[in-house]
């Protein structure tokens, strides 16, 4: 009821005060057509027998007048595999309103908050599609100007349940029971060449009657265990930030600390450990936690470096210790591996962990003229007792200095603890280790129309083994973009605790082609792909096996 009353307020003031304020929008819309394919294990589930197509849809609209504005965002799944990508889902409503109204330095918002503290590691509440993430926090904040240099911004609700348990109530669920409230105040100062940015965030989030109920049945189950203990109501959070800007070095600092609460770990050992196997069951346990991460920035003509690091211990922050997975998450930590794009390397991007990592990432870029780029890359990620989690070890080059064309390659050397981030693998072979060297050629036909051609190799015996992926695609800016693309898996690992035991020879073609004109983007694609972690656009995933037709519309006005 209070959503079809803000929605008639929204189309009353947009209708009568149209040449006094300003309106705008958009759209994202995905379609998929699902085509069984048992040979790469895309079929044998809803998707694939019966529902043959699904879709998902966002529109926002925005209207502002005279200090106020009014948001709206009707979101619809029709058959998603977006959420769960083997079943579908279906809902349509209203997934995102706020009203917000500038007064002198205070702004008020009401609605669907989406905020963070510092760099997330606190609180962030965000949406991510590609991902089907929106915890947005439904309840009201206030930022207030304090002075030039200071302002402080306060916030308190309810965070939205995005979990779509029922998909006939997916949209109209309440918020998860447990409140959050929180209060941030962040600096901007400069004398001569130094800038700060300080700040400082606190965060309380109290359990509802029903959250700890769960909590306390689960205790109980855990007697036999010998892991026993009273849980707390509230969870307290702080933390401290700062960047410091001096000439040409850049550096960001955060600590966090939260208070002893229940959380839930999987594979600890019972009663007493500190080393993570995956084969054990979750069990919660009262633990504090922490977060320390920095990163160190260089930069001047010809040279650029970037050191990263992070620790973190027990800083599980959920709305409940019943929520897992994507469910229920306050904040979210920063990766610190670089994120690779490429389609091979993509298939093992390593998550950032919550319960147990000692991570460090270090990036130097040369430019030793105009034409010429060169890339080092180091990450090393381990859990706080010294299990090996991540390596890679990256160089790349980039040269432009003949007419027309383009040239970039490399090879990238990993380990990846496929059985931590996957749940894949086994206890005797959890690591995959690959080698990966690729190449990249662009060649200009004119001003607007351009061939590109790419080619990648992973040589790895874990997993589903060694793969080749090439691809060519042809621009005709600024309208069209057509490719064609491959995987083949050369190389498949028949060890017996390996459960990827597909035929060799499997090829993955796609055809991709889109068109831009103006504010409106189509894409249209016949894609098969193998299961694992797929990243496009900047967002990384699981995707099983999938075997269709995908279609994209994007449009703003």
């Amino acid at each position: 009821m209070k959503k079809s009353v803000f929605l008639f307020l929204l189309v009353c003031c947009s209708g009568s005060l149209w040449a006094q304020g300003t309106f705008s929008g958009d759209l994202m819309m995905n379609v998929n057509f699902f085509q069984s394919d048992p040979s790469i294990g895309a079929s044998n589930n809803p998707l694939y027998d019966n529902a043959l197509s699904g879709s998902e849809a966002w529109l926002d609209l925005r209207y502002s007048i005279s200090g106020f504005t009014f948001f709206l965002r009707a979101d619809a799944f029709n058959n998603s595999n977006l959420k769960n990508p083997t079943s579908p889902s279906t809902d349509f409503g209203i997934g995102a309103w706020s009203i917000s109204k500038d007064v002198n330095d205070l702004t008020i918002t009401i609605g669907s908050i989406y905020d963070q503290i510092g760099s997330g590691i606190l609180f962030r509440s965000y949406e991510d599609r590609g991902l089907l993430i929106d915890n947005a926090l439904m309840g009201l904040e206030l930022k207030y100007k304090i002075t030039n240099n200071i302002t402080a911004k306060a916030f308190g609700g309810q965070q939205k349940d995005n979990s779509l348990v029922d998909v006939d109530k997916a949209l109209h669920t309440p918020p998860y029971g447990p409140v959050i409230k929180g209060l941030n105040i962040e600096g901007d100062f400069s004398a001569g060449k130094v800038h700060i940015i300080p700040g400082i965030g606190v965060l309380n989030r109290t359990l509802d009657q029903a959250s700890m109920a769960g909590v306390v049945n689960t205790i109980d189950a855990q007697a036999t265990e010998g892991i026993q203990f009273y849980p707390k109501y509230n969870m307290y959070a702080f933390s401290v930030y700062n960047t410091l800007t001096y000439k040409n070095f850049s550096w960001y600092a955060e600590g966090a600390y939260k208070t002893h609460e229940a959380i839930s770990v999987p594979g600890y050992d019972v009663p007493h450990a500190n080393a993570l196997d995956s084969a054990q069951p979750a069990l919660l346990i009262d633990k504090p936690g922490n977060v320390e991460y920095t990163s160190l920035n260089y930069g001047k003509k010809g040279i650029a470096l970037s050191l990263t690091g992070k620790r973190t211990q027990d800083f599980v922050m959920r709305t409940s210790p019943n929520e897992t997975l994507l469910n229920g998450m306050l904040n979210w930590q920063p990766v610190v591996a670089v994120l690779r794009p490429e389609r091979l390397m993509a298939r093992y991007t390593p998550a950032s962990q919550d319960i147990s990592e000692m991570a460090g990432t270090a990036n130097l870029a040369l430019s030793p003229n105009d034409v010429t780029n060169f890339t080092v890359t180091y990450t090393h990620i381990n859990t706080l007792d010294d299990k090996e989690l991540y390596r890679e070890a990256y160089v790349d080059g980039f040269y432009q200095g003949l007419k027309s064309w383009i040239f970039q390659g490399g090879v990238q050397y990993m380990e990846y603890n496929i059985t931590a981030y996957q749940s894949e693998g086994s206890t005797a072979h959890p690591i995959v280790y690959s080698v990966t060297p690729f190449a990249e050629v662009t060649y200009r036909l004119n001003e607007k129309n351009s061939i590109r051609a790419e080619m990648q190799y992973m040589d790895t015996k874990q997993d589903y083994g060694s793969w080749v992926f090439a691809l060519l695609e042809y621009d005709m800016a600024p309208r069209w973009s057509v490719s064609v693309s491959v995987m083949y898996n050369t190389v498949v690992n028949y060890n017996d605790d390996n459960k990827h035991l597909a035929t060799s020879g499997n090829h993955y073609p796609s055809i991709y082609t889109s068109y831009t004109k103006g504010p409106h983007r189509f894409s249209l694609a016949y894609v098969k792909q193998v299961d694992g972690i797929n990243c496009a656009g900047g967002v990384c995933r699981y995707e099983p096996a999938f075997s269709g037709v995908k279609a994209t519309l994007t449009s703003s006005f």
